[in-house]
């Protein structure tokens, strides 16, 4: 019996042994980095996997969100940042982290199922990733654009996934998606999704003039200065990234910059547009941007109201005027033209003019309270 016994247990225990190995041959493979070249298939740096009917993060892989997002045709964003064993980010309090060679940024496009072949018009809660990942049965996967940190900058590099949701392959000259939007109340609108090719991300992501240089929008203080969902609990993200290694020099959260949450109730109306615009507008228009010719700043930084449109007449905005006078006129928002062009949907007259083909109502609706409730007049 004594024999038996210890027989059983030996056995036990190379099982115990043969399972944890196969558990280690399961294991992905690490996150990988590439110095140079452009691979072709998004699985090849091993940041994200199709496993179990989901898309899950590989380890060290970490989720994020922001306060306030940039508004992508009703798009939700999985954002996901991951750096080498060792490295962190510099913190800054204004611009993007200084982030070291070999850093990862991910943003994966995606939208609720709808009936049939339809998708959602929902707004973006950040991803849900209950169960460990994004449930493919419920979510069409668009695209996941890179940006990769090597020696001589940043590189943005484009992948647009198969029907199948299996595969997402190097699309340079990127590509244009046709959707169909159902909102809560049943209607549905036609969309293009324009997944950009490398020279448009260079439209938003070339924030310096000068240097003409990417650089990452969303990573900064105060869109990061908020608490996310991990699968361990709730937890503010810059302690997180802090915690995990990611981040260096950072202060306690509440020392940080925290930029508002446009939908949230409770804030200010002037706090919420203005984090609004500089989110989707301050890359391009501020005194370094793109848009920096044309006299008016929406970036978190300017506060001199005439930059911010108020009773400034346009400089160069040909038929994007609407016959209107004025880039913002107090209190009446039907008469600004910062409205009327984000109301449009013509390439040669919206705002802004890449990252979308339908008009976002929600945020058109903040920018007119906010206009609405301003006081005083242009004379």
């Amino acid at each position: 019996m004594r024999t038996n016994a210890m027989g059983r247990g030996w056995i036990g225990l190379l099982l115990s042994l043969c399972l944890a190995a196969c558990a280690r041959e399961a294991a992905p493979p690490p996150v990988r980095f590439f110095a140079e070249g452009q691979p072709a298939d998004l699985a090849e740096w091993n940041l994200l996997r199709v496993a179990d009917g989901r898309l899950r993060l590989n380890r060290g892989v970490m989720p994020y969100d922001l306060n306030t997002p940039l508004f992508s045709d009703y798009a939700h964003k999985l954002r996901t940042v991951w750096m080498p064993q060792g490295q962190a980010a510099a913190y800054d309090a204004e611009r993007a982290f200084d982030f070291p060679v070999g850093t990862i940024l991910s943003k994966t496009f995606y939208y609720p199922r709808g009936e049939g072949d339809t998708v959602l018009r929902s707004a973006d809660d950040g991803p849900d990733l209950r169960g460990g990942g994004l449930e493919l049965s419920k979510v069409r996967l668009v695209e996941t654009r890179l940006l990769v940190r090597r020696r001589e900058g940043w590189i943005a590099l484009p992948y647009v996934w198969n029907e199948q949701q299996t595969q997402a392959r190097l699309m340079r000259a990127g590509e244009l998606v046709p959707l169909r939007l159902t909102g809560a109340d049943g209607r549905s609108e036609p969309a293009q999704y324009q997944v950009p090719d490398q020279n448009q991300c260079a439209g938003c992501h070339g924030t310096d003039m000068k240097s003409k240089a990417l650089q990452p929008i969303g990573p900064k203080a105060r869109h990061l200065n908020r608490d996310f969902a991990y699968d361990d609990g709730l937890a503010n993200q810059i302690a997180r990234w802090t915690r995990a290694g990611y981040l260096r020099g950072a202060p306690a959260p509440q020392a940080a910059p925290r930029a508002a949450n446009w939908r949230d109730p409770g804030a200010p109306l002037d706090a919420k547009a203005r984090a609004y615009l500089d989110v989707n507008c301050g890359h391009c228009h501020s005194p370094s941007g793109p848009g920096n010719t044309s006299g008016l700043w929406l970036d978190a930084a300017t506060r001199e109201p005439l930059r911010l449109g108020r009773c400034k007449l346009p400089i160069a905005a040909g038929k994007g005027t609407g016959d209107r006078r004025y880039g913002l006129v107090p209190g009446k928002p039907d008469e600004s033209i910062l409205v009327y062009r984000m109301l449009s949907d013509d390439p040669a007259v919206m705002m802004p003019e890449l990252g979308r083909s339908v008009v976002h109502a929600e945020g058109v609706q903040l920018i007119r309270d906010w206009i609405a409730a301003q006081q005083g007049s242009c004379g």
